[in-house]
Parts: structure tokens; sequence; C-alpha cells
């Protein structure tokens, strides 16, 4: 029987006895060394070749601006418009390059709306408007390009508020004007309104006639109760020919609350709802 000596290998002899396992053991380890070192260095080559190559980084474009709708565009041209002739004590005040601004900005508002068409927005002439600005005012003429008193100091007459009241229904137009008329120290000035009444008729799809009646007079104030005074019409052989008693213009922009007008004569005017 043989030693059992010789049977079990010898700590000292088992390397050069298996020489494959030494071998097999320790090569992964330098294997995996070597790759860990080689996409470690890349990584470092890849990061110097971004800083250094000179490519420039450009920013994104900002995003485009939000289209306005249409009615936006309109409410932002019509607090353009009131804007303009808010400061014009109704057109009294304007100068010639305040006429000019409002004109342009009524046009403006008028090219993004459009044509009015009264036979589907007549119900939007019902009601009294505030008149706020009168192009024909800066005449210093009451009557605008048409006969009338002029106000200021020449004569003692001052404008108040002036209103239209419209009634589609009697075809009713009257234009109501409050007016302070100054008589002698040392009574005080009288307030008056007087209200033009006049008849209408729609003429197209924008135009409006309108045909004048007749003249009332009211005290207001201290003296309001007086009874309104009625002044006759002047028969149409005296009345010059410049006054016909009778006018056309034409609506340009209409909604719930503003209105622009065109007149016969050029006359811009523009009317809040009261």
């Amino acid at each position: 029987m043989a030693s059992p000596l010789l049977l079990s290998p010898s700590p000292l002899s088992t390397k050069s006895s298996f020489p494959y396992l030494s071998s097999h053991s320790s090569a992964p380890t330098h294997f995996h060394r070597r790759e860990i070192h080689r996409t470690r260095s890349h990584k470092r080559s890849l990061i110097r070749r971004s800083a250094y190559s000179g490519v420039s980084v450009v920013d994104p474009p900002p995003p485009p601006a939000p289209i306005e709708s249409k009615s936006e565009i309109v409410a932002s041209l019509k607090v353009k418009l009131l804007s303009v002739v808010s400061g014009l004590n109704r057109g009294l005040a304007a100068s010639e390059d305040d006429l000019q601004k409002a004109d342009a900005a009524a046009k403006k508002l008028e090219a993004v709306v459009g044509p009015v068409d009264l036979s589907v927005d007549l119900d939007k002439l019902q009601g009294q408007w505030k008149l706020i600005y009168s192009s024909a005012f800066s005449s210093r003429i009451l009557g605008g390009s048409r006969p009338g008193p002029p106000t200021g100091r020449l004569l003692p007459i001052t404008l108040g508020q002036v209103f239209q009241r419209i009634d589609i229904l009697s075809n009713d137009f009257d234009n109501i004007v409050e007016l302070e008329l100054g008589i002698p120290w040392p009574f005080p000035p009288v307030e008056v309104t007087a209200t033009l009444a006049h008849k209408f008729e729609v003429i197209g799809s924008c135009k409006v006639k309108i045909v004048f009646e007749k003249t009332t007079v009211k005290t207001r104030g201290n003296l309001s109760q007086l009874p309104p005074l009625e002044i006759p019409r002047i028969p149409d052989n005296l009345r010059p020919p410049s006054n016909t008693g009778s006018g056309e213009f034409e609506v340009t922009y209409m909604d719930s609350d503003t209105r622009i007008t065109r007149g016969d004569r050029g006359e811009l005017r523009v009317f809040v709802i009261s």
C-alpha cells in the first residue's frame, strides 16, 4: 500500500504541479484593470476634446409671442381711441395735430371691424348716447361745420354735455345740448337744456338720415320750475341754403357701449352709451 504522504501534494508544489490554476486566476484581474484604465482615459480624452474643440453653443430661440385674437385687437384699438379724445373737451380744445391723431385712431378701429350693417345691428342704436368727441367743435362753433352760435367769450354761452337719444321704434332722434347762458351781473348764469327733435331713417346698410322737426328749451337749476319753451321751426323759404333742416351720417363703428359716426361734411364723432 502506498504511503499517504506520497498522495497528498505539497503546498510548495501546487503552483508547479497545476500551472493553469495560477495563470487563469491572475489573468482576468489584469485584463479588467487594463479595460477600466482604457475607459477612463477615453472619457478624459472626450472631455478635453469637448472643452477645447471650439464648438459654440447657441441658445434656443425665444418662444413666439402669442397671437392676439380679433376681439383683443378691437378692445386695444378702442382704448387707444378713447384715450386720444378723452382730454380734448369733446373737441373744443383739439388742435390740428389732435384732429389727425383722433382720425387715425378711429380709422384703425374701423378697418379691423369692417363696415356696420344696421339692418342687423339696428337695436344697438337704441338708447341715450353721450358725445365725448366731435371734430366739428374744434371750430369753436356749436353747429360745427354747420351754422351755430360760437362758444367762449364772444358770447356768454358755455357748452355742457351733449347727448343723442334714439328710439328705433318711433324713429325719434333727439340731439340734447346742455347750455349755460351768461346774463348781466349780479345775476347767476341760466342753465338750460335744448332738445333738437328729429326723425330718422336708415339708408342703405350704415347711413342714417335725420330730418329736423322742432327745438324745445327747458330751464334747469333754480329756474327748473319754468315750463319748457318750444321754438318754432324756421319756414323753409326763410331758412338759409346751408341749413336745410336735415342731415346724413354714417355709422362706421358700433358695439354695445361705443359708437363712431362720420357726417356728410366730414365730422368725426365718438359716443359712449350713458
